[in-house]
This record gives C-alpha cells, sequence and structure tokens, in this order.
C-alpha cells in the first residue's frame, strides 16, 4: 500500500509515459516531413526545428516530461523511472496504426517481458530517504562512489559521441540511444535535486541562495540539450518501435544504477527485494533483446553495379549464340532485359 506521496507520483508518472510515448510517433512524423525536403536529422540536419509537426511533439514530450519532473518529488526515482515502461506500449500500438512500423508476435512477447519486470521492480523498490536541504543533496553527490560513477559517464559519453557515433550511429542502434541512456542517469539525479529544492522553497526554505541548487540546475539543462539531439538521431534513424523500449531499458537500468550510488537506497533492503529486483532487470533485458532482433533489416541501397541475385549466372557459349539464364534455385526471374553486344568476330 503506497503512501499519499508515492501514489501521486505514480500517478504522475503514468500520465508522463502516455505524454512522452505519443511524443515519440509525432516527432517521428515530424523528422520524416523534414527529411523529405532538407538534410535528415540522422546525418546532422536541422531542418526539422521549422516543422510544425515536429514542434508539437516537442510540446507533447515537455508536458509529459513536466509531469514525470513532479513526480520525482513526491516518489523514489526506483518507482518512479521503471513506470516508463507505458510509453513503450503507448509508443509501439502509435507506430503500429501511424507509422506503419508493424510490431511482430515476438516484439509483442518483448514488450510484455518489459511490463512484467517493470512490475517487480516497482513492488520491490527501496524507500526514499528524508531530504531536508540541498546541502544534504550536495553532500551525497561528492561522495566517492558518485563522483566515480559521474567520471566514468562522462568518459563513456565522450568516447560515444566523439569516436562511435560518426562511424557506427548509422548502423548500431546501442550508440545513440547509449549516449541518451547514461547521460539521462544524470540528468534524473540533477532534476531530482532541483525538484526538491523548488518543493522546500515554496514550503517556505529557500535553497536557490545556496549555489548548489543552481550548480544542479544547469547540469539537468545541460544534459537534457545532449538527450534530445542524440534521441532525435536515433529516432529518425531506427524503427520507432524499437527505439522505446531499448531506450527504456538501458535508461531505467543506469537511473537505478546513479540512485543507488548516489541516494544509497538498497542500505537496509532485504535479500529477497534484491533479488526480485534483479530479476526484474533481467526480465526488462530479455524483453529488449526480443524486440532488437525482431527489428526490420534496413533496406540496402542498389544501383547499377549491385548484382541481381546471387542465384543466378549466365553463361556464353563459344559459337556466339545468346546468352543464356541458369536458374540455380529452380525459381523463376522477372523482367529482366539482356542487350546484346557482338563480341566474337
Amino acid at each position: 500500500m503506497y503512501d499519499s506521496n508515492n501514489l501521486k507520483g505514480v500517478i504522475l508518472a503514468c500520465v508522463s509515459s502516455g505524454f512522452i510515448g505519443c511524443s515519440f510517433i509525432i516527432k517521428k512524423k515530424g523528422l520524416k516531413r523534414a527529411a523529405a525536403s532538407g538534410t535528415p536529422a540522422s546525418v546532422g540536419g536541422y531542418g526539422y526545428l521549422f516543422e510544425p509537426l515536429w514542434w508539437v511533439g516537442m510540446v507533447t514530450m515537455i508536458v509529459g516530461e513536466i509531469a514525470n519532473f513532479i513526480a520525482y518529488i513526491y516518489a523514489p526515482a526506483g518507482l518512479v523511472t521503471p513506470l516508463g515502461a507505458l510509453s513503450i506500449i503507448v509508443s509501439a500500438v502509435l507506430a503500429d496504426c501511424l507509422l506503419d512500423e508493424k510490431l511482430k508476435k515476438m516484439g509483442m512477447l518483448g514488450c510484455l517481458l518489459c511490463i512484467v519486470g517493470s512490475t517487480s521492480i516497482v513492488l520491490h523498490a527501496p524507500g526514499e530517504r528524508s531530504l531536508n536541504s540541498v546541502d544534504e543533496i550536495w553532500a551525497l553527490a561528492i561522495q566517492p562512489a558518485f563522483l566515480l560513477y559521474t567520471a566514468s559517464v562522462i568518459a563513456v559519453a565522450l568516447v560515444l559521441i566523439l569516436y562511435c557515433a560518426p562511424r557506427y550511429g548509422q548502423t548500431n542502434i546501442l550508440v545513440y540511444i547509449g549516449i541518451c541512456s547514461i547521460i539521462g542517469s544524470l540528468t534524473v539525479m540533477s532534476v531530482k535535486a532541483v525538484g526538491i529544492a523548488i518543493k522546500l522553497t515554496l514550503d517556505g526554505a529557500n535553497q536557490f541562495k545556496y549555489f548548489q541548487a543552481w550548480v544542479f540546475g544547469m547540469v539537468s539543462v545541460t544534459c537534457i540539450i545532449i538527450q534530445l539531439n542524440y534521441l532525435n538521431m536515433a529516432l529518425d534513424t531506427f524503427n520507432t518501435a524499437v527505439v522505446s523500449p531499448i531506450y527504456y531499458a538501458l535508461f531505467t537500468s543506469f537511473t537505478i544504477l546513479a540512485s543507488a550510488i548516489m541516494f544509497q537506497d538498497y542500505y537496509g533492503q532485504s535479500a529477497s527485494d534484491i533479488a526480485s529486483e534483479l530479476c526484474g532487470f533481467i526480465t526488462v533485458l530479455s524483453g529488449t533483446t526480443i524486440l532488437h532482433s525482431t527489428r526490420d533489416p534496413d533496406q540496402p541501397i542498389t544501383d547499377l553495379y549491385t548484382p541481381l541475385s546471387p542465384r543466378v549466372s549466365w553463361h556464353l557459349p563459344s559459337n556466339g549464340d545468346l546468352w543464356k539464364q541458369k536458374e540455380e534455385d529452380g525459381q523463376s526471374l522477372n523482367c529482366i532485359t539482356i542487350i546484346r553486344q557482338d563480341y566474337f568476330k
């Protein structure tokens, strides 16, 4: 049984997931329109900034993120973040209906596994410690364990952005989403700090007289900008029904890890609760793997120099007869035109 604050957090997180799930679809339709008349976002184009439909999706996402922001004020990250699984269902269903990105039966199973895993995480989520000032949050942020985590996140993000993205971003879905996810874990920690500062300020104890609150604010804005940029690139490059669950799984994993390190959520947790959380993670990741494996492969670009088929061979008799078609697999070929040239004298 949740207390009133946790219940508010759960309701706001569900509302947030609905808006964010819709925003994936609206933004992708805007990205497609922009790509049709200019440089796609997947190769560095910013024409989508002039596309009204993309801005509608952006506003929808902002509304969802505001609801999510408020949810973090009332409930722990380990409870709010896994509820983002609802956005998977919303985006997958809408993508199937509006974008013609068909969700296969195994993909549906993957979504179900993500939901089951998320439910296990929510049911065994740890309680949140009480924080009464930004100074307390700052003390948690500068503890050695979290500083080491932050340094690792920055290092990995730089490698992905500077080395992997230019080389593998268009072919490996984990590059762009990996950047969003690991940076997102820092976003949630800083957003939660800002949210608590706002709540305490509204209660009468002004927290924005301390520089730490402004540092958390600047970190939040920086991380959000990075996330949005690479999320746009991921949406413009890959299937929405796959981007959403993979982003959710990685983002949730890194966020709960960051929260456990910074806020020490799992201190005092029983072994059974920790094991249930671990099983939830494994279930979510299994669902993500299934969804990734069902993604339709990108269509190869063919040109005049691309072989028509590896199953077809052509024979040129020495008597100068016409070329003959040989079907190695017994299947017929359609509409192949042969241009004969005189090559024997």
